[in-house]
């Protein structure tokens, strides 16, 4: 046990960076009444929007699970239609094609990015689709002008899942701000943008924007801060779609405007983390993570490096061994065609998607997030190093 003396703490995969700012925050808003959407989500909506350009509407959200299901309910996908993702994802992408009674189309990725593979989806392209939901994956932006070119050539719909992409730049233009119909942002507990649970429905279509505002509260056409602040009576409301519960509450936003605030800071210490990981892991047996080219901006979400063959331990025991360091690792992700319901609803194989298969056997994502310290880092590359040699 004197081994783990000085590593008695546990080194979690993930923490939030919450401020005196969010504190502060917070508490204006406990103290305001305002808990529910109010005057702080309109706030955060307007500084998001604000934050990738001005020229498009946010539309604040409990979950980024809601907000692609906002998504694909206001671009009138349903029972029928056809959407391509990819299976290296989380399974909200695809699931929220379900609920609209749509078909999820899976394609494998691309091995050198991690991303959906353009060309795999041109193939997998019928008369029944309808979008493309390409993933930024780890905060590394997908091949979006590929992406959007198939939109264009086959009319179809682009809804970009960008759980993982703030800040995340594509040809030097931040995710949210580019020509797709919506973008979605996420602000789980861990994410860059942390408001606890939360997200962001960004799209330059006033059609989307107003479905969405509506749909996310059941759909009402005023939400409760319109109608505590306008003139017509506080009570009167009309329910004018079968819409569901949605909505941010202001304490989320509250987090939101401040973490706002520090999005790009966070992103920088991000960043100097994946360099030092980077330098410090280039003589093991890992293949490192994909990096942006053009001088894009990755918002490193994640560090995901894949063990190779040549490493004396597979990647469970390797997760299992750096719990013993008291590190904690992740895997993101076990790919969908592996999970029963995909597989078996639509009858997937592994051979249908040998990189995401592959990947996946040795993929393991190491700690990143902008609080680390630098011994906390020097933990990570000590047991690393320790248990690769």
């Amino acid at each position: 046990m004197a081994q783990l003396t000085n590593q008695s703490v546990f080194l979690p995969f993930a923490l939030p960076d919450i401020g005196e700012e969010e504190i502060d925050e917070v508490v204006d808003s406990l103290r305001s009444g305002w808990i529910t959407t109010g005057p702080k989500t309109k706030r955060f909506e307007q500084s998001f929007a604000e934050f990738l350009g001005g020229d498009v509407q946010a539309i604040a959200v409990n979950s980024a699970t809601a907000g692609l299901h906002l998504a694909v309910e206001a671009l009138g996908i349903g029972p029928g239609d056809e959407v391509i993702t990819t299976v290296h994802t989380f399974t909200a992408t695809a699931e929220i094609i379900r609920y609209m009674g749509a078909d999820p189309v899976f394609v494998d990725i691309d091995p050198n990015t991690y991303c959906i593979d353009p060309e795999k989806v041109r193939k997998a392209i019928t008369a029944k689709t309808k979008a493309i939901i390409p993933v930024h994956y780890a905060g590394l932006a997908a091949p979006m002008d590929e992406i959007l070119q198939l939109g264009a050539d086959y009319g179809l719909a682009i809804v970009e899942d960008a759980a993982h992409a703030i800040p995340t730049t594509h040809r030097g233009r931040l995710i949210g701000s580019l020509p797709s119909d919506v973008t979605v942002f996420s602000f789980y507990a861990t994410k860059p943008l942390a408001t606890g649970e939360g997200g962001m429905v960004v799209t330059r279509n006033p059609d989307i924007a107003k479905r969405c505002r509506v749909m996310r509260l059941h759909g009402i056409d005023r939400d409760a801060f319109d109608r505590y602040t306008s003139k017509r009576p506080s009570w009167y409301y009309e329910v004018v779609a079968p819409g569901f519960k949605y909505n941010m509450t202001d304490l989320a936003a509250a987090l939101g405007i401040q973490q706002l605030k520090k999005a790009l800071r966070f992103q920088k210490s991000r960043e100097r983390i994946a360099a030092r990981y980077l330098e410090a892991f280039s003589e093991l047996p890992l293949r490192l993570p994909p990096l942006p080219t053009n001088g894009d901006m990755h918002s490193w979400h994640l560090f995901p490096v894949q063990l190779d063959d040549s490493a004396l331990v597979d990647r469970d025991e390797f997760i299992a061994r750096m719990a013993e360091h008291a590190i904690g690792c992740s895997v993101h992700y076990r790919p969908l065609h592996l999970h029963p319901y995909w597989r078996d609803t639509y009858s997937l194989k592994p051979e249908q998607f040998p990189c995401a298969t592959r990947i996946c056997e040795r993929l393991v994502s190491l700690p990143i997030y902008s609080r680390m310290t630098e011994e906390d880092q020097s933990r990570v590359i000590g047991s690393v190093r320790e248990i690769l040699s």
